[in-house]
């Protein structure tokens, strides 16, 4: 069977790698230092996009002081200025910690509401978007800009505009979003060389376990404990 999903996804990891090595390589830096002085890495996704903020925030392998933003409306304002804004006055984002945004289009009110939010109260920002379609799309934020022009890092899963990637004969579209493949792959990826920087640096990573291994849930706990006052706020 000639199943176009394998090699179109070998093609997406091929091209991440070649291309996102610097910005892989400041990001774990910038998720190493906040470690190192007691912030806490947070995450935020629109849409399917929460599957990437999933990647981020209390994953087994992951680390430990992270932390999801929930929005309490599951993006049913994704398309209203200002509901962004006025939920972020109470979100626990300080100076400091490293978010995570997640959006491919990077153009909606609420993305931009929450990123413009957390770099206000003093966060560096970190967005995974697809880079050249966002390039390509107008700003539907008053202030004029996609989420990649306000982000410091940004990171490019570079899959297409609309997200689906494969032709299939007798459909008259595109089908199989990649997003999430290439997002979790750059998550890792960053993940994986912050960790690295840590140890280079003497200092054990704070990572999750399985909670599905004999210890796991007692071993997380354990660390939890340094975090617990700011893990889990709004």
């Amino acid at each position: 069977m000639n199943n176009k999903v394998f090699p179109t996804v070998r093609q997406l990891v091929d091209q991440v790698e070649a291309t996102q090595q610097d910005n892989i390589e400041a990001a774990a830096q910038a998720v190493a230092q906040c470690i190192i002085d007691g912030g806490i890495v947070q995450a935020w996704g629109g849409g399917h996009s929460l599957a990437g903020a999933m990647e981020v925030a209390h994953r087994a392998g992951g680390f430990i002081p992270t932390k999801k933003i929930v929005e309490p409306s599951n993006n049913a304002y994704e398309t209203v200025e200002r509901a962004g804004e006025i939920f972020m006055k109470k979100v626990d984002v300080r100076p400091g910690d490293v978010v995570f945004i997640i959006s491919n289009s990077g153009r909606n009110p609420l993305c931009m509401d929450i990123a413009l939010g957390c770099k206000k109260k003093g966060a560096k920002l970190i967005a995974i978007t697809a880079l050249e379609a966002s390039s390509h799309l107008s700003p539907k934020h008053s202030c004029g800009k996609n989420l990649y022009e306000i982000s410091d890092i940004v990171l490019d899963n570079c899959t297409p505009e609309g997200d689906c990637c494969i032709d299939l004969e007798g459909f008259d579209g595109k089908i199989c979003g990649m997003s999430m493949i290439t997002t979790s792959v750059l998550v890792q990826a960053v993940t994986y060389r912050a960790a690295e920087i840590l140890i280079e640096k003497g200092i054990t990573p704070p990572i999750y376990k399985s909670q599905n291994i004999d210890g796991g849930r007692e071993f997380n706990e354990a660390l939890e404990a340094k975090y617990i006052d700011r893990l889990y706020r709004i």
